[in-house]
């Protein structure tokens, strides 16, 4: 597989950390991932589909196979949950770190929410907390846990990489828990990169991807001018594929020339 690079070739030896990796943009990731570690990293692939993983474990091994050394490791873990955040630290600290040269955790699960409605429709607080407690909750829970089990040192690189969304700029009307919980998470990272200079923050907007989340976006988006524009863009072949977003945000990584903390957006490139 070609990777778009600049002049650094690979990430180093490196432990990788991409939750909601057993599909869409999260496999795509593990595998783009894989061919910019160097012998003996680690890929820690994290999810709530055993079978899954498994899969996408079986992918990378396959590409890599006779080229390198690649550690991938599948947990099992429901994020949403203490239990799984948890179970994911756990593993985290099986981890032998003391040779490194890069720490990378990608911030990919999340989910759509109820489109259907509008903000008026959200009285129930339990209902909204549900959500914000994979979308935002476990996200900042698991980064802080995360860094603090790797603390800075000399010849350490560490990345912090938040996947987000137009929606954490862009009203969409009927989509207000989705575009509320990728606010929450830019203004997150904005104030982990002012706290943690050391710390390279980046908060990527892959663009409109052909995937089971845009599925569900023309199919139950409330707002009809919304989810005409969704049917509009497939049907005319406008949705971005997830190799080629992608490729982008790994030519970022590889670049290491973006603002830390910056939102920064697939067209922007």
């Amino acid at each position: 597989m070609e990777i778009i690079s600049g002049e650094r070739k690979d990430l180093g030896r490196a432990l990788c950390i991409i939750t909601g990796a057993s599909k869409g943009y999260g496999r795509t990731l593990a595998v783009q991932l894989s061919c910019l570690m160097k012998p003996r990293s680690v890929l820690m692939l994290v999810a709530r589909s055993a079978d899954q993983l498994n899969k996408v474990k079986e992918d990378v091994r396959a590409l890599n196979d006779g080229h390198k050394k690649l550690d991938v490791r599948c947990v099992q873990a429901d994020l949403e949950k203490t239990e799984g955040v948890e179970k994911t630290m756990q593993a985290i600290k099986d981890t032998s770190s003391s040779d490194m040269d890069h720490f990378l955790l990608i911030n990919n699960a999340a989910s759509l929410g109820d489109v259907s409605r509008s903000a008026l429709t959200f009285t129930d607080p339990a209902e909204v907390n549900h959500y914000l407690s994979l979308n935002v909750s476990c996200v900042l829970s698991l980064t802080a846990r995360v860094l603090q089990a790797f603390p800075q040192r000399v010849g350490l690189q560490r990345t912090v990489v938040n996947i987000s969304s137009l929606c954490a700029l862009k009203p969409f009307p009927s989509w207000v828990l989705y575009c509320t919980g990728k606010a929450a998470r830019d203004m997150m990272f904005r104030v982990l990169a002012e706290e943690e200079p050391d710390v390279r923050v980046l908060s990527y907007a892959p663009g409109p991807l052909d995937t089971d989340m845009q599925l569900q976006a023309r199919r139950f988006s409330g707002d009809l001018n919304l989810r005409q524009s969704f049917s509009t863009m497939f049907s005319e072949g406008q949705l971005l594929s997830c190799e080629e977003s992608g490729a982008k945000l790994m030519k970022l990584l590889l670049d290491d020339e973006y603002r830390s903390g910056a939102h920064v957006d697939f067209y922007e490139l």
